[in-house]
């Protein structure tokens, strides 16, 4: 019944049920048939009986939105903060494709520059090889550095028109790898296989 459902509520039963949820408790309306009054007459409950106990309910859920949305737009530009590099690395097998434009998949890498860690990995499909299309590809995807192990030179200034720092002549090895090599400064890079 809606008495032993309030019950429940009053009794901090939607908290805990909240909680086994793993989601944040926002708050617990009241059942009132004030509501579906407010409603009808077209004017805001809050408003309509400002001074009810349910009235007081939604103005402190609506705070409570209100602060988990700025505390997540807060956690979103720390974490836009934190991984502030982004990594593109071109694959073919599972490992780096030693010319970028025969890779079957980019490896788009984001770094904790900070704490020299990997914090995310995802795979994407390029679009069909056309010269030019892959640097500006790469720079829509927010990548600003792109590690191969061969480039001509041509593509080289592309990247760097599109802000993207050039890494040529890494090793045929797994993405995470070689990023953690580049992080502590030990990735071993010979020639760049690709000179056109």
């Amino acid at each position: 019944s809606c008495g032993e459902l309030t019950n429940i509520f009053k009794n901090g039963g939607a908290e805990t049920m909240a909680s086994e949820m793993g989601v944040p408790y926002l708050g617990s309306i009241p059942l009132d048939p004030g509501i579906g009054i407010a409603c009808d007459e077209g004017t805001p409950h809050v408003i309509r009986n400002a001074d009810s106990e349910t009235a007081k309910a939604f103005v402190l859920t609506i705070e409570a939105i209100r602060k988990t949305k700025t505390e997540t737009n807060t956690t979103t530009e720390k974490q836009k903060e934190i991984v502030n590099m982004r990594i593109a690395i071109p694959m073919a097998a599972g490992k780096l494709a030693m010319h970028f434009g025969h890779c079957e998949q980019f490896a788009i890498i984001d770094v904790d520059q900070t704490k020299k860690t990997i914090v995310n990995t995802t795979m994407e499909t390029p679009p069909a090889h056309e010269p030019g299309l892959l640097p500006k590809w790469l720079g829509e995807k927010d990548a600003n550095i792109i590690i191969a192990g061969g480039m001509g030179s041509r593509a080289q200034d592309l990247f760097t028109e599109q802000g993207i720092e050039v890494v040529v002549g890494a090793p045929a090895e797994e993405p995470e790898t070689i990023v953690k090599a580049y992080l502590n400064g030990s990735l071993q890079s010979g020639d760049n296989v690709c000179d056109h």
